[in-house]
């Protein structure tokens, strides 16, 4: 009777998860990719976002604001990421398509795009993902990181002026393209 009583309480637990869980996946994975700039790094902090939301489930009080709370967990899970000793293998894919003479302007823009915000500070790379990425306006990134709105917008200035320079300088021309 208590095992019965046990799964008929998980199902319940599964179901409401999933009905909250209305962000598709593309969309965190291509937040979470801008931030930790690895797509498989990006693959394993999203699986252990969702993973830790389902465990502390029972910890969201408001239903209706499931989406800041899950985004809350995934920008920590990415700066736990971000800040481990880790080892990560260095990306030479840039470098490499510049020596081949990368024929596809775009990818090449890309990927100037993706290494400048590589070489953002973390906080900087969190903010840029979650306004560029995910869409957000300053007063809801404000909310779902906890810091003031002046905050998000001091970050993201300081941000775009170091991609600015930063891409300025690897495009040699000192212009955007």
């Amino acid at each position: 009777m208590a095992e019965s009583h046990r799964l008929a309480s998980l199902g319940m637990l599964a179901s409401g998860f999933s009905h909250e869980l209305n962000t598709p996946l593309a969309t965190v994975l291509t937040c979470v990719e801008a931030i930790l700039r690895d797509a498989t790094e990006a693959q394993d902090a999203t699986h252990d976002a969702f993973e830790q939301a389902w465990r502390k489930w029972s910890t969201l009080r408001d239903p209706a604001r499931f989406e800041p709370w899950f985004d809350r967990i995934l920008v920590n899970t990415c700066r736990d990421r971000l800040r481990s000793t880790r080892r990560q293998a260095t990306d030479i894919s840039a470098e490499v398509a510049m020596t081949a003479g990368d024929p596809f302007g775009q990818a090449n823009d890309r990927d100037l795009l993706a290494n400048a915000i590589a070489g953002l500070s973390p906080d900087h790379r969190v903010v840029v993902a979650l306004r560029y990425y995910r869409d957000l306006p300053v007063e809801e990134i404000a909310s779902r990181l906890g810091i003031p709105a002046g905050t998000v917008q001091s970050r993201l200035h300081y941000a775009l002026k170091r991609l600015h320079a930063s891409i300025g300088t690897a495009d040699g021309k000192g212009t955007i393209r």
